[in-house]
């Protein structure tokens, strides 16, 4: 039986931190003011967190043929942003135009040489 405690125990606390992460980074949320549910989940301790989830957290709306993403969010990673990745481009191809020239200017000052 107090094993059945300590599971229970352990899921309260990952729903609080879960909700109370999702309620302060969301962009914004439904029904309540983020005040109102940040309180909420704090005071209310396994009711507050599930009102959330059900009640309170932002309803994802997805845009045909875009992954899904909050609106106004930054990539989030590297590979996911197409500016990064033109830049990546055009700074290796500079790169690699570089080394080449410096390449041939050794062989050529090689060539001389012998």
């Amino acid at each position: 039986m107090v094993r059945v405690f300590i599971f229970l125990a352990a899921v309260q606390l990952v729903l609080f931190v879960l909700a109370l992460i999702s309620a302060l980074s969301a962009d914004r949320v439904r029904n309540a003011p983020r005040a109102l549910w940040v309180l909420l989940i704090i005071f209310v301790p396994l009711l507050g967190p599930l009102g959330y989830f059900l009640w309170g957290r932002p309803a994802v709306v997805p845009i045909e043929g875009a992954p899904p993403r909050r609106s106004g969010a930054r990539p989030s990673s590297p590979d996911d942003d197409p500016d990064f990745l033109r830049r990546m481009n055009t700074e290796q191809s500079r790169r690699d135009r570089e080394t080449l020239s410096q390449w041939e200017r050794e062989f050529k000052k090689k060539k001389e040489e012998d």
